[in-house]
Order: structure tokens, then C-alpha cells, then sequence
């Protein structure tokens, strides 16, 4: 019960803020935006935004870790404050203040949603789609590629799952196993799943095949 009232508190909080914050960009006042978000921070977070945005993903997301489990719910607010923060800087003109918190917010965001965060309290799949619009121009850190693979995966965005599979393999990174295992658990999905998912069986089919060529060549290569 305790949770469920905090996680309420955190909405209605975030929502009056994200109305606020909205209102002062329109305005040009970027610090009495600025200073809404880090209220926030403090009122819900152990944190302030100068802490925050000085700590790595990782270190984050283990402050929201405890006994093991993830508080992804408390998680998936932290990438909300974060990805308003980057609003304001975009607003402002800063492209790279924005980038650099747009780029751990959907990182954040990924994360929360891979480990049980409740897609429906933030409108999660919105702002994950809206973060990637933002960062579309960038290359995607391979870990937060690799969160975006399982996502889209999770989603039924199949064909842009096996678009983050060969970003990933053009990155240098080992995933052919990985490559392996997601075109065979896509050979296991109805037609009707697939077509959804914008990969067709036969184009399932035809991918496996290729992704077996062109990891092989690398293999042949010593690469």
C-alpha cells in the first residue's frame, strides 16, 4: 500500500511538473525550468541534478536496486525528470546538454521496462518512442543498443529488433549468438505475429541465412 501511494504521489507530482516546466519554456525561463526539475529530484530522489547527471547509468540504476530487485517503477520516474531536463536544454538551443540526457534517459527507460516497470503510469512506450526520435542522428551506446534489442523484441517491433541486432555486429560487438537465438525465437511467432512485427516469415527466414553468412565471413576472417 505504502508503494502504491508513492508511486501516485510521484504521477500527480510529475504531471503538475511537466505542465509547469512546459508553460516556462514557452517563457525562455530555463532556470525557473531547470529549478522545477530539480525540486522534484529532490522531493522523490536522494538526488540533485548536478549528482545526478554526474553519476553513470549503472551507478543509477544499482541506487534503485535492493535485495536484488529493481524499483522500476521509481526508475522508470527518474528517466521521466531526465528526459524533461533535456527538453529544457533543447529548448534553450544546448543540443549537446539535451543529447546527453536524452541519451541515459532512454537508457533508463529501457532498463525499467526490461526489469517489470508498469508501461502504463508514464506513458513509458511514448517517451521511449520520443527519445528515440530525438537521438535518431546518434549512434546509441552498444549497452543501451543491446536494452533496445530486447525491447524492441518485447514490444513485437521484430524488424526493428533486427535492426539494433546488425548495429550492434557493425559496432564490433559479439552477437552472433544473440543473432541466432532471436531469428529462432521469430521462426517460433505466428505469421500473423511477424506481419505485425513488420518481418514477414519469409523474411525471417531469409535473415537467419544471411545472418549466417555474414557472421561466418567474419568468423572465416579471424575478426
Amino acid at each position: 500500500m505504502f508503494r502504491r501511494d508513492y508511486i501516485v504521489r510521484m504521477i500527480e507530482d510529475m504531471t503538475a511538473m511537466v505542465a509547469k516546466v512546459f508553460s516556462l519554456k514557452q517563457e525562455r525561463k530555463t532556470t525557473e525550468a531547470l529549478w522545477e526539475i530539480d525540486e522534484l529530484l529532490n522531493r522523490h530522489f536522494p538526488l540533485n541534478s548536478r549528482l545526478l547527471n554526474s553519476l553513470s547509468v549503472e551507478d543509477i540504476i544499482d541506487m534503485f536496486r535492493f535485495g536484488g530487485v529493481v524499483e522500476s517503477d521509481k526508475l522508470q520516474g527518474l528517466a521521466k525528470l531526465l528526459k524533461e531536463e533535456g527538453s529544457i536544454y533543447a529548448a534553450n538551443g544546448d543540443k549537446d546538454a539535451a543529447l546527453f540526457r536524452s541519451m541515459r534517459a532512454l537508457h533508463l527507460y529501457l532498463y525499467a521496462d526490461l526489469h517489470g516497470a508498469d508501461r502504463e503510469l508514464l506513458h513509458m512506450t511514448q517517451e521511449i518512442d520520443e527519445l528515440l526520435q530525438d537521438v535518431q542522428a546518434y549512434r546509441l551506446p552498444s549497452k543501451t543498443e543491446r536494452l533496445l534489442l530486447e525491447y524492441m523484441e518485447s514490444v513485437g517491433r521484430y524488424s526493428k529488433a533486427e535492426d539494433s541486432l546488425y548495429r550492434l555486429w557493425e559496432q564490433g560487438e559479439d552477437v552472433v549468438m544473440e543473432g541466432d537465438k532471436l531469428y529462432n525465437r521469430l521462426l517460433l511467432k505466428s505469421s500473423a505475429e511477424l506481419e505485425q512485427g513488420a518481418l514477414p516469415l519469409e523474411e525471417v527466414e531469409q535473415g537467419l541465412k544471411e545472418w549466417g553468412r555474414v557472421t561466418g565471413i567474419r568468423k572465416e576472417a579471424g575478426t
